[in-house]
């Protein structure tokens, strides 16, 4: 049992740091100390990838409203999503100007080819516009900084230094560049300018978790903490309490 935003963190190397964790169900940012979640200084935004995905369809369908789109399965469209999506660097000025759209036709194999205009950049936005969706909370970057601004002051700085992305929602092109500006913009604004943002991105942090957890598990003083078959059949359901909390 751990904390999935310690363990992206541990995939790094670091055990403290601001994981910004954007996967398929749900987005996080998440303080973490000496190995700690700050639970009470962590943020959530119930937009991710699946929401996407979804969110996806309704727009392709919306451009050409063909009976094959509407009935591709989700696993196409995630598909789609992965290969054709990306973050816009300037939403507003993309969106209003068709010459910097970038189209793409994509031949699905089974008959269905597929075109995307706007709708490559239009699709991961929520993440950062969540009112696009009709969600009332703010966008990732905007929590990941009140994140920051919640710890301590005298942790602020060594957080901001190693704010790590996971989650396979990090992964669209763009996507770094776009939160390492809005949450630097954020920290200038709100008079936090001694705040420098240091993004950690490693080319794996689709499975950064899962990679943390391998290393942590891995370690020496963590073969204490195994809670064995025999040991749960001895004690029961309540030392998962005990030896977890």
């Amino acid at each position: 049992m751990a904390s999935t935003a310690l363990l992206a963190v541990c995939s790094t190397g670091a055990f403290s740091g601001l994981a910004v964790e954007a996967g398929a169900g749900v987005c996080h940012a998440t303080p973490i100390y000496a190995g700690h979640s700050w639970h009470e200084a962590t943020f959530r935004l119930e937009v991710a990838g699946t929401t996407l995905s979804r969110y996806l369809r309704d727009l392709l369908v919306a451009a050409c409203p063909d009976r094959l789109l509407q009935t591709l399965p989700r696993k196409a469209i995630t598909q789609l999503k992965k290969r054709c999506c990306y973050v816009s660097l300037d939403f507003e000025g993309d969106l209003h100007n068709p010459a910097r759209h970038h189209p793409a036709s994509v031949c699905l194999g089974n008959g269905c080819s597929v075109y995307l205009s706007s709708e490559r950049f239009r699709c991961p936005e929520p993440i950062f516009q969540p009112a696009l969706l009709g969600h009332m909370e703010p966008g990732l970057s905007t929590l990941a900084f009140w994140a920051l601004r919640k710890v301590p002051e005298t942790l602020r700085k060594r957080l901001a230094d190693t704010v790590v992305l996971a989650g396979g929602s990090t992964l669209f092109p763009g996507f770094t560049e776009r939160l390492e500006m809005e949450l630097l913009a954020q920290c200038q604004k709100h008079g936090y300018g001694a705040l420098q943002p240091h993004l950690v991105v490693k080319p794996g942090r689709g499975t950064a978790v899962w990679t943390g957890g391998s290393m942590v598990a891995s370690l020496h003083n963590f073969q204490r903490q195994w809670m064995t078959r025999a040991m749960y059949h001895e004690c029961g359901s309540r030392l998962v309490h005990e030896v977890f909390n």
